[in-house]
């Protein structure tokens, strides 16, 4: 049995966050609720995760408790150009014992997140 999956980002400015994401994950931006607590990114692909972002009230206050992985293929420059969009590096990048390559960043609101490099280990 398989499970659709959602990832919900809670952040104070879901509409301020949106363009970020949605460059991050090459989504869509989608629309805000009526509320305008929930805002969708949209994949490119049906299939694919959906991805949406919540208002919420109280501030980031401690590290994430889950946070997505991003693969690329060079994932240098997808570093560079996520920090050119708002993203914080935080520390240097790191190597796992199997040659895995990660950097964990923090998006404009704080969120962690972790720009991996992509390898044949990682297809689906």
């Amino acid at each position: 049995m398989l499970a659709r999956i959602e990832v919900g980002i809670d952040c104070s400015d879901p509409v301020g966050l949106a363009p970020f994401w949605a460059a991050a994950l090459g989504y869509e931006v989608g629309d805000l609720d009526a509320d305008g607590t929930y805002l969708d990114l949209v994949p490119p692909e049906a299939g694919m995760p959906v991805v949406y972002l919540q208002r919420v009230a109280e501030p980031k206050v401690v590290k994430n408790r889950a946070h997505l992985d991003l693969f690329f293929a060079d994932p240098e420059t997808a570093v560079e150009r996520l920090a050119g969009i708002g993203a914080t590096r935080v520390g240097a990048p790191r190597t796992g014992s199997d040659g895995g390559w990660w950097q964990v960043m923090l998006d404009p609101e704080g969120n962690e997140l972790c720009v991996c490099r992509d390898d044949a280990s990682h297809e689906v």
